[in-house]
């Protein structure tokens, strides 16, 4: 495993891009460490790693009931893994997920293994962009591929069980992952764009009111298409946060700070007062006016 260390973080990320090799670990000034890039076992047990992988692994009872049902029937596939060696609920199911895959000889060789970025200007990016058009806004995400198309996907943590999961994937294939909000809006943006998600926007909070777990599902969702240059997508899907939220001032606050730094100055401070009206005693509500006004 090649080591870099860098001071300054602007220097990061084109530096990493030049390298090719596998296992690659950037470390800056006293920050964790972590992976960046295709990764494999050997990385994931590696020095900094291996306490977590390596325990989570061992202490992971596999279904072993379920394992017979998948059989021979997962070779089939090829899984592409988006993980991040920062993150908790990768922490936990990659290395359930390797054992199962051990359990069932799913051939190395068909598991390709990506470790996303947690910095602020690489958010769950690689160098190389593998995630770039795939929808990957949380990690880990496991996505199931049959002759070279995905035929479905983990998000973040099972529905079931990951065996049960998979076997649902592989066998009848009615799974549906978490998130599904994200799902239908990024195939709204897939098919028919922009205008598409704006004529649909009511449409979408009346069909999820009540059905989205919080405000991060979107809150997130909406970072990523921000810190990939899709400014006006991300927009769009923080007023639909706000609209899923109303009661959370974080999710006024997000989309008003978004096209404040935009260039919307008028409208971003009209959100904020209003949120203003509805939490007067909101301290942040409050500065980020400020902010906005003063900018």
């Amino acid at each position: 495993m090649r080591t870099y260390t860098l001071i300054p973080v602007a220097l990061l990320f084109s530096f990493v891009t030049m390298a090719q090799d596998i296992n690659n670990e950037i470390s800056i000034n006293d920050d964790t460490p972590f992976l960046l890039g295709k990764i494999d076992k050997k990385g994931l047990t590696s020095k900094n790693y291996n306490d977590w992988f390596s325990k989570n692994h061992e202490a992971y009872e596999v279904d072993q009931a379920t394992i017979e049902s998948i059989g021979s029937k997962l070779k089939d596939y090829h899984i592409t893994l988006f993980m991040g060696t920062w993150c908790g609920d990768s922490k936990l199911e990659v290395p359930r997920f390797y054992k199962i895959l051990e359990a069932c000889n799913f051939p190395e060789e068909q598991l390709t293994v990506i470790a996303l970025s947690q910095k602020s200007n690489m958010y769950k990016q690689s160098p190389n962009h593998y995630e770039a058009g795939l929808n990957i806004h949380r990690v880990p995400t496991f996505i199931f591929y049959k002759n070279r198309k995905e035929i479905n996907r983990i998000v973040e943590h099972p529905v079931e069980s990951l065996e049960k999961d998979v076997l649902n994937i592989i066998t009848s294939n009615t799974y549906q992952s978490n998130y599904q909000i994200v799902a239908k809006i990024n195939s709204i943006l897939i098919e028919e764009g922009l205008n598409g998600l704006k004529k649909q926007s009511k449409k979408l909070v009346k069909a999820f009111d009540g059905k989205v777990s919080s405000m991060y599902e979107l809150n997130t969702y909406g970072r990523i298409l921000y810190s990939t240059n899709r400014t006006n997508e991300a927009i769009e899907v923080f007023k639909l946060n706000a609209e899923l939220f109303p009661d959370n001032p974080r999710t006024h606050m997000s989309l008003a700070n978004t096209l404040g730094i935009n260039g919307y100055k008028n409208e971003a401070v009209k959100i904020i007062k209003k949120a203003i009206k509805q939490f007067p005693d909101n301290e942040d509500l409050i500065k980020n006016l400020d902010a906005l006004v003063k900018h």
